[in-house]
């Protein structure tokens, strides 16, 4: 059984083949070695450590040894070279070697066909050496362990993480997401790096024993120990299979603080792959300790929290490391250390206390076959429990799942703290009657309405004017020539008028806005009130600008088809007062013979006819001018409706199509829909 300092050595000495009593007595030196936190790096010796060195040393000793009997001189000892390892130590094209197996042979033909049979020797050791090397790189290259792989369920909630974060970018500030991006970064290098070590961390607070454990578990003293505090000071790492480095790498240990177990086939077979980290004091004096503590607990699989009877109710554990790492359960192991310390059945009570404070923290414990955390009482001391511990530890190992359990709890994590900027569990969104409300309102602060009924009035006008009789509109125009246009309506200022549309409009972007963004998260409302706000901007001068293109049309509005009938109609009464008016004339100054029948007759039908006729086409006209009033209003109303549309609404509308698409990748990452 083997122990060994540092993990680069042993990855280089994997391949080296150990045989004769060179390699037992350096096993027996090395068994009683006992490595140390504080070991210097080997000083290197023709590109190898110092022990690897001295290793080959000895086996090339023990070689040249075995292959020499006792007694033979040193010319038959450098030809016994030369033919038991071709190519070693004698080389034909050198002279100097040339000169010297000459001259350890009298018989010069004896010589000739040692340097051939030396030269054949040659180009097969060429050969085996390259198939040596070729082996060596299959066997490095199959030893490279496979990548991690995330099953579809996580690569998707990654997935819509990641659009998530793209998505939000511009609408939350870098501080929100950051925690999301940390994740998704961990997530991509920790799948780049071997899927078949688990990094577990062993984390506790200042004499809790956690060094004991370490140590306890590798098998040998590693970590040191002792009654100076804080005792670690930097993070340990002992790997029990090759192919960790990088990982390692990944938690910024260096080479000369990493160790291997104790080389046991039986311990090797049950923590295969596993790599175990020792972490200084997380409630160490100094900062420095804690920063590496909260650091590497970020990038490891798994962690295991060791207690002891005195502090595992401490205030800092619980408050700064368990009950956030709630949702972490499944990779987390609690274990109360030092029960020896502890008579009779009050290990059992300390034990149910820590269950039932973990409970407070809202830690899933993993009891009766539900997932949770692990909960042990063990004594590194004394080695009670130590092997359910390893038991425990080999199957949690062995499953290949740590990784991907702990990405998942970190993107649950995550999504926790997000959940305020993307669900409120209210109904968001911006209704029609929302829509028609703000649609009108911009068309009463054009006017709509009132154009409509100036064009129903204006169409009637029209009316009356083709269809009224002579003499009634030769009154009205008398009467509009005498009477002022001033007094009988109230007539704004211009100013005052177009001081009043604005605010119209104003106050309809604002409830619009304050509709749209009722319901939503802060960061998504605010979203919403800004694009209305850069939507309003310009929007009366738009507003008047359509309005003037949509109003009532230049000339008279359109005359419908019976018109030239009423006023062909209200001619011939005209023409008919006319006869009769002048044929009582003729009468009354005798050019003509007295007949007032005929005449009067013709004049009262001109009379009753003209103001029948023009009363008629009142009524008739009141249709059409109803329909060309609702049409001129429409049309403002459409006009200002689009213009509302393209400024105000349809950036809202982008704003709350943004934050639906964000809502729904939201209830992606966590599994399930969002309200």
């Amino acid at each position: 059984m083997t122990a060994v300092t540092d993990q680069d050595h042993t990855d280089e000495m994997d391949h080296v083949t150990h045989t004769g009593d060179a390699v037992a007595a350096k096993d027996e030196h090395l068994e009683n070695a006992s490595p140390v936190e504080g070991d210097a790096e080997a000083t290197s010796v023709n590109g190898l450590p110092v022990e690897d060195a001295e290793e080959t040393s000895a086996l090339e000793n023990t070689d040249d040894h075995a292959r020499v009997p006792a007694g033979t001189d040193t010319s038959s000892r450098t030809a016994s070279q030369a033919s038991a390892n071709p190519g070693d130590r004698t080389d034909p094209s050198d002279p100097a070697d040339s000169a010297d197996a000459a001259g350890s042979w009298d018989d010069g033909l004896i010589a000739r066909r040692v340097n051939e049979t030396t030269a054949a020797q040659q180009a097969a050791a060429v050969e085996i050496r390259a198939s040596r090397a070729q082996a060596a790189h299959t066997a490095q290259t199959a030893h490279v362990p496979a990548p991690l792989a995330y099953d579809g369920p996580l690569r998707s909630r990654l997935d819509a993480l990641r659009e998530l974060v793209g998505l939000s970018r511009t609408r939350l500030d870098s501080g929100t997401l950051a925690e999301a991006g940390r994740v998704l970064d961990e997530a991509a290098a920790r799948r780049r790096l071997s899927g078949q070590h688990t990094v577990v961390a062993i984390a506790g607070a200042t004499g809790s024993g956690k060094s004991q454990l370490f140590n306890a578990l590798a098998g040998v003293a590693i970590s040191e120990t002792g009654v100076r505090r804080p005792t670690t000071a930097a993070p340990i790492a002992c790997s029990w299979s090759d192919g960790a480095a990088t990982l390692i790498d990944r938690l910024g240990i260096p080479g000369r603080l990493r160790r291997r177990p104790l080389q046991s086939a039986e311990m090797e077979a049950q923590l295969r792959g596993l790599v175990l980290v020792d972490l200084p004091d997380h409630d160490s004096a100094a900062v420095a300790h804690r920063e590496q503590v909260d650091r590497v607990l970020a990038l490891v699989d798994a962690v295991i929290w060791v207690v002891d009877p005195e502090k595992y109710a401490d205030a800092i554990l619980h408050e700064r490391y368990l009950r956030p790492m709630a949702g972490h359960a499944e990779v987390m192991f609690v274990v109360l250390n030092q029960i020896d310390r502890l008579p009779g059945e009050a290990a059992d009570q300390v034990l149910d206390d820590l269950r039932r404070l973990l409970d407070e923290d809202g830690i899933a414990l993993g009891e009766y076959g539900e997932p949770g955390a692990t909960v042990l009482s063990l004594s590194a001391l004394t080695g009670d429990g130590i092997p359910e511990l390893r038991e425990v530890l080999g199957q949690f190992v062995g499953e290949r799942g740590a990784a991907a359990r702990r990405i998942s709890a970190d993107v649950d994590a995550a999504a926790w703290r997000l959940r305020p900027v993307y669900a409120t569990g209210r109904r968001t969104g911006l209704s029609e009657e929302a829509r028609d409300e703000f649609a009108a309102r911009l068309a009463d602060s054009v006017g709509a309405t009132a154009a409509g009924e100036a064009a129903e009035r204006a169409w009637l006008r029209n009316a009356n004017r083709a269809c009224g009789t002579p003499w009634l509109r030769l009154w009205r125009w008398y009467n509009d020539r005498r009477e002022p246009t001033t007094g009988r309506l109230p007539i704004l200022a211009q100013a005052d008028e177009e001081a009043t549309a604005r605010q119209r409009v104003e106050q309809a972007v604002r409830t619009v806005a304050d509709r749209a963004s009722g319901g939503l998260p802060a960061p998504w409302a605010q979203a919403v009130r800004e694009a209305a706000v850069r939507g309003s901007q310009g929007l009366p001068e738009a507003l008047d600008e359509l309005a003037a293109r949509a109003g009532l049309p230049a000339g008279r509005p359109p005359r419908p088809g019976w018109w030239p009938a009423a006023v062909l109609a209200q001619a011939s009464m005209t023409i008919l007062q006319v006869v009769g008016g002048l044929w009582l004339l003729g009468q009354i100054i005798g050019f003509m013979a007295p007949n007032l029948g005929v005449p009067v007759l013709l004049m009262v039908a001109g009379i009753i006819g003209g103001p029948l006729v023009e009363w008629s086409c009142r009524l008739a006209a009141r249709g059409p001018a109803r329909r060309y009033g609702l049409d001129a209003e429409r049309r403002l109303r459409e006009a200002a409706a689009g213009c509302g549309r393209a400024r105000v609404l349809d950036p809202l509308a982008a704003e709350l199509l943004r934050y639906r698409e964000v809502r729904e990748q939201y209830g992606r990452v966590t599994g399930a829909g969002v309200g």
